[in-house]
């Protein structure tokens, strides 16, 4: 498993990928990220310290991944996180929040203040796909309340189910609210939600012109950052 890397083609940052407490929703139909969890606090800690120790700070960006939100760390690693923020001279940091803790985003902001991206599983901005089939739970009910939260929306695209259609409007959405998004490409995987190839080729001739733009990340496959496996 690959958990350090740096992202060059974009906003330079170095990224982290931390083993997590499980995701405490746990329940969407795409998802099988959840295999990299742990409920082992010493495990999470240890392997997260060998990789924490990794960050140079040479671009004064750090992205912090894990297979569930930023508040399924240990408080361990979260202030190993922010000292490090401070020894290193961070002075951006990029991470993800599932929609359930809306509530607490201001409280992570507070604890690293710095200037701080909080991303979020979107997947798509069709209110029936996202929360009936995909049951995601994000249950925002407008664009305006989501950005009273978060920053950067991270989308999907290629779900057999999807249309050109809800497609065209998500990226209307991202591009017309949001200096700051993920595109992501959807990949099979061992749960029963498949990928559709030839909307995804539709796609790419489309919109080429956005994979390039330097304000949203773009990932053809899910280890396209450099972490994973």
């Amino acid at each position: 498993m690959e958990r350090y890397s740096h992202i060059t083609n974009k906003t330079k940052r170095e990224i982290v990928l931390l083993k997590a407490r499980p995701c405490l929703w746990s329940k969407c139909t795409f998802c099988d990220y959840i295999e990299d969890n742990s409920t082992c606090t010493k495990e999470m800690i240890d392997i997260n310290n060998q990789v924490l120790d990794l960050i140079t700070g040479e671009y004064g960006v750090l992205e912090v991944i894990d297979s569930a939100s930023i508040f399924e760390l240990p408080k361990d690693t979260l202030l190993k996180i922010k000292e490090i923020i401070d020894k290193k001279h961070i002075h951006t940091l990029f991470i993800e929040s599932h929609w359930i803790y809306h509530k607490r985003i201001q409280e992570i902001r507070d604890f690293f203040g710095i200037k701080t991206i909080v991303k979020i599983g979107v997947e798509t901005f069709d209110d029936e796909f996202r929360n009936g089939y995909l049951n995601k739970n994000a249950t925002f009910q407008s664009i305006q309340e989501l950005k009273q939260y978060f920053d950067s929306p991270c989308l999907m695209v290629g779900i057999q189910g999807q249309t050109k259609e809800m497609i065209i409007k998500d990226m209307d959405i991202l591009t017309h609210f949001f200096e700051h998004g993920t595109i992501s490409i959807y990949r099979n995987n061992s749960t029963s939600v498949k990928r559709d190839d030839a909307l995804i080729n539709w796609f790419m001739h489309k919109y080429h012109y956005l994979i390039e733009d330097t304000g949203y990340d773009f990932l053809y496959d899910p280890t396209d950052f450099g972490v994973g496996n």
